[in-house]
């Protein structure tokens, strides 16, 4: 197949629940630290205004902190929480709609201060409560859904991995019990929002201090890993890797989006280096730009429904049109990726 004609796979609308899109182009949440004392301004809703007139099918937020003391150390993230930040995010939600778009947020704990054996049982019941109140919010707010945060070494994911969980009580020891903390939070956010208001978690295998890294070494064990999260009420998983086309495991050409899906029956969303480096214009052809991938490979694992939707990063930062550009096949227009992107907001 040829390029112009297969990226219109990635155009197809799709219905999750009562979460209809337009089309399967996810942005992914990247953190942009704009949001001076907590509170996002205008400019962060210009910006994702931008990519919702720019044909984005679901927006995911940059990560915004709960009200918890140790959510955040960093003073220029977005808080969920507060009245100043909540009003800041009803004009994002606002702008996003009126241009089109649909838009999760996703709600974000970055972890202990120590590590998760120094919470007591009454905190972790407090955390559980804060996510809780941060999801009521964002369905208030008029939100379309919400992301966990459960990747990359932050606080949902420190109580998965058995490196970082050393806990002995029932909230710690074998993997089932390492997704107890996981499934409270899942299941106080679906109380606080219904039935029918969609649930998103991001999960990884790879943590920010170890790309190698694995919850789950087997099939077998990741299914063990899964089971309880869609038994407290995930209705899509976000799974995190560094290049979507490397396979999860030996044996299966599958990614981990693909065996998550193959595993639950949950819709999955694919992420990892998709429109990623300097020479865009490389995903379509064979050995150029510096990622080497053509575009084919990333859409014929969508047609064979191997995963659902795709989550675009980088290229997305720094180019809101980036899904216009692919659609219409103007590929020689998309802005390359430049660490000098992450200063300002586009």
């Amino acid at each position: 197949m040829n390029s112009s004609q297969s990226v219109q796979t990635l155009f197809k609308p799709i219905a999750i629940g009562n979460l209809t899109l337009t089309n399967r182009i996810v942005m992914a949440p990247m953190t942009r630290q704009f949001s001076p004392d907590g509170v996002p301004g205008s400019d962060v809703t210009a910006y994702y205004r931008r990519r919702a007139e720019n044909d984005v099918g679901l927006i995911v937020t940059e990560g915004t902190v709960i009200n918890h003391p140790d959510s955040s150390n960093q003073a220029n993230v977005p808080h969920f929480y507060g009245e100043a930040a909540l009003n800041g995010w009803a004009n994002v939600v606002t702008a996003v709609h009126e241009a089109g778009g649909r838009i999760l947020p996703q709600i974000w704990h970055m972890g202990a201060r120590g590590h998760v054996g120094d919470y007591t049982e009454s905190e972790i019941a407090a955390i559980v409560q804060a996510f809780a109140q941060a999801a009521y919010e964002a369905k208030r707010l008029g939100f379309d859904g919400i992301e966990l945060h459960g990747a990359h070494g932050y606080l949902i994911d420190q109580f998965f991995w058995e490196k970082t969980n050393p806990r002995t009580d029932s909230y710690g020891g074998d993997m089932v019990a390492r997704t107890r903390f996981a499934v409270e939070v899942i299941e106080a956010c679906r109380r606080a929002v219904g039935p029918e208001f969609p649930i998103q978690l991001r999960f990884s295998q790879w943590k920010g201090s170890d790309y190698s890294a694995k919850l789950a070494e087997t099939p077998a064990l990741l299914e063990q890993f899964l089971a309880p999260l869609v038994d407290a009420g995930v209705d899509i998983f976000h799974c995190s890797t560094r290049r979507f086309w490397e396979p999860e495991f030996e044996g299966s050409n599958l990614n981990l989006a693909g065996w998550t899906k193959k595993l639950t029956g949950k819709p999955t969303i694919s992420v990892g280096s998709v429109g990623l480096d300097g020479d865009v214009s490389g995903l379509f052809t064979e050995g150029k730009g510096a990622s080497n991938v053509k575009i084919d490979g990333l859409i014929e694992r969508l047609e064979r429904e191997e995963f659902d939707l795709v989550a675009v990063g980088r290229a997305l930062l720094v180019d809101p049109a980036w899904a216009n550009k692919i659609r219409d096949g103007r590929i020689d227009e998309l802005a390359p990726f430049s660490a000098e992107a992450m200063k300002t907001l586009f």
